[in-house]
Order: structure tokens, then C-alpha cells, then sequence
């Protein structure tokens, strides 16, 4: 019979066995938790958050302007080829109109016979009527020299209306690929700046919005980061009771006083990247209007908006002035005096009065 051996035993009990693996787990969670620790990133204050958010907004804002001027190009590219086409339809008319007359004076000279004019005197009887035939066929030939210069006319003209339209097109084309890369660029930053405040906790949201309240004067309004407001809510109003609106200022012209009017009047709308009006507006696109309502066409952007008056200096600004800040003059509001001036600041925050040293002063323009 075989030998039972008698099992091996584990030279650490049972209990000694859990005890072990108890501590070396224990060692590798600690191991991971420091490690985690020494590597994760810190949090961002609500300072360092509102700095990134505003240097966002204001990218984003740089990338809104090149968007108006993209679209303003598209726009003019567009309506170019629109007329292009438009004259090339008429004058295809033309030519078809042509091409039909000579095609009628051709077929009556087929009828006739088209006989030589010597061969015709020589057979007819009477030389007299001859000769007044010769005269109608010498001016039907007249006419028909003009119907083939008028074709030759019209082909030259569509075959040149043709290459016109071809360059418009290609022109077209590259405005509207800028148009969308700058729609990106404004995307990009506008969501990143969303994303960056729904990291804030409740606590830290409100501090952002206090911090933002001095500068936007929206009181802490939930307008959505891309120039909505949340919530279908109507805009939240800007604060009428600054100095600014209170004061009484004089402008220096009728027009200058319909364009604060017309300014005025939008007080509480919401900003919207890209908008015109009526119901938002960016900030070129309010100041736009604004003069628009005063009888005056001003260009789309802040850069070409700089360039539509007369200079002046900060000393000498005066009611309905143009006032541009930052070193790109990527932004715009409109002087309404007493060192204020109505603006529309930054998605979620609705137009509004705002002294103007509350961001780099670049420059202003007197437009009438």
C-alpha cells in the first residue's frame, strides 16, 4: 500500500496569509492615492477662472469681427455674381434674338434663290426693275451685316460676363470657407469658456458673477456663454440708474442725438455673436445700426468702423463718438459723454452703459 503523506503546510497560517494581503492592499491604495495626489492638476480659483473666461471672451471676440468681415466680403462676392449672372441671362436673350433674325434672313435668301447678280441682269427683261431689286437686296444685306455683328457682339460679351462670374465664384468661394473657419474659431472659444464655468460650484459661480457684476454691469444675469439666455428668460436689464444715464448730455447734432437714441433704445438686449439686430446685436453690429438709424452707413467691423471719420483724441470726445478698445480694436460702443458709453460687452451680458476706461482705450472716431 502507498504512503499517505501528510499535506504541506503554508509556512503562514490562514489568518496570516489575509492579514498580509490586507496590508498590501492597503500599501498600494496609499501607493495610488499619493501618487494621484502628487500628479492632479489644482484647482483653478475663481480668479484664475474669470481671467481665462475673459481672455476667451475677448479671443472670441477678435474671431467675431473677422467673422463680419468674412461675411461682409461673402456677401459682396455673392451680389457681384448674382449681377454677373443677371446680365448674362439678358444677354443671352439678345443673342438668341439675334441668331433668330439672321436665321430668317437666311431663309428668305434661300428661297429667292440666291442667283448671281450678273447672272440675274442678264435673264431678266427688264433692267429698270432689276436695278430696284439690286437696291432692296443691297440694304436686306446691309441688315443682315448687322445681325451677324450683333451675334459676334453678344458672343463676346457672354464669353467675357462668363470669366467674370468664373472669378467671382472662385472669390465666393474662398469667403465663404473663411466665413466658416472664423464661425469655428468664435465656437471654439465660446464653448471653451462655457466649460469653464461649469466647473464652478455653486459657491464659486456666484463669486465669478459678483467679480463680473462691477465690470458688465448685469447684475449676475445667467446669460449663456454664446449670447443666449438661459432658460428662455427675457434679457435681464442693464442698470439705468449709472451716472451715465443720468446725466444730461447734449449731443453735438441731430444725428449724433438720433444714433444715442437709437442706442438707448436697445438698452437689455442680449449679445449675440454675428447679429445686426433687431433683437441682439455684437458690438460693431449695434453701433452699425445705430448710425444707420441716423442716416449714416457705417462698414460692418470695428477695424474698418475706425477708419469711416475723423480721429479724435480721448479729450476731445463728444456725444456719438465712436470709442474702440484694445490693440486689435476689437471692440466698440458708442460715446454717449460724461466718460460713458453704450456697448454690448460679451455673450451673457445684455447691452448696456459702461465707462469707458473699464478696458484699454485704442482710439476713437467722429463719424458726422
Amino acid at each position: 500500500m502507498a504512503a499517505h503523506r501528510k499535506p504541506k503546510q503554508s509556512p503562514l497560517g490562514g489568518q496570516a496569509v489575509r492579514t498580509a494581503a490586507t496590508l498590501a492592499l492597503a500599501s498600494a491604495a496609499t501607493t495610488t492615492l499619493f501618487e494621484g495626489s502628487a500628479h492632479a492638476e489644482p484647482r483653478p480659483t475663481t480668479a484664475q477662472v474669470k481671467a481665462k473666461v475673459d481672455r476667451l471672451y475677448e479671443e472670441a471676440e477678435v474671431a467675431t469681427e473677422r467673422y463680419n468681415g468674412a461675411k461682409e466680403k461673402a456677401d459682396e462676392a455673392r451680389a457681384s455674381f448674382d449681377r454677373l449672372r443677371d446680365e448674362a441671362a439678358r444677354r443671352t436673350q439678345r443673342l438668341n434674338t439675334a441668331r433668330d433674325r439672321l436665321g430668317a434672313m437666311a431663309a428668305a435668301q434661300y428661297r429667292s434663290g440666291g442667283l448671281d447678280p450678273a447672272v440675274r441682269l442678264a435673264l431678266t427683261s427688264d433692267p429698270v426693275e432689276y436695278l430696284e431689286r439690286a437696291a432692296l437686296a443691297e440694304k436686306a444685306g446691309d441688315r443682315q451685316a448687322a445681325a451677324v455683328s450683333a451675334v459676334r457682339r453678344e458672343l463676346g460679351a457672354i464669353r467675357q460676363l462668363r470669366a467674370e462670374s468664373q472669378g467671382r465664384l472662385t472669390s465666393l468661394r474662398e469667403h465663404e470657407t473663411e466665413l466658416r473657419r472664423q464661425k469655428a474659431a468664435v465656437l471654439d472659444k465660446l464653448q471653451a469658456a462655457r466649460t469653464l464655468l461649469a466647473r464652478l460650484t455653486t459657491e464659486e459661480r456666484a463669486r465669478y458673477e459678483a467679480a463680473t457684476a462691477g465690470r458688465d454691469g448685469t447684475r449676475g444675469s445667467a446669460g449663456a456663454p454664446d449670447g443666449t439666455t438661459s432658460g428662455g428668460s427675457a434679457p435681464v436689464r442693464a442698470d439705468r440708474s449709472s451716472g451715465g444715464e443720468r446725466a444730461s448730455v447734449t449731443a453735438p447734432n441731430p444725428r449724433a442725438a438720433e444714433a444715442i437714441s437709437f442706442a438707448r433704445a436697445q438698452l437689455g438686449k442680449p449679445y449675440v455673436w454675428g447679429a445686426t439686430g433687431p433683437s441682439g446685436y455684437d458690438c460693431s453690429g449695434l453701433t452699425q445700426a445705430a448710425w444707420r438709424a441716423a442716416g449714416i452707413s457705417l462698414p460692418r467691423t470695428t477695424y474698418t468702423q475706425i477708419n469711416a471719420g475723423q480721429r479724435v483724441s480721448r479729450a476731445q470726445l463728444a456725444p456719438g463718438d465712436l470709442v474702440f478698445f484694445y490693440s486689435g480694436i476689437s471692440h466698440v460702443g458708442l460715446y454717449i459723454g460724461g466718460g460713458q458709453m453704450i456697448h454690448a460687452p460679451r455673450p451673457g451680458a445684455p447691452i448696456r452703459v459702461a465707462p469707458i476706461d473699464e478696458m484699454p482705450f485704442a482710439g476713437a472716431t467722429r463719424v458726422s
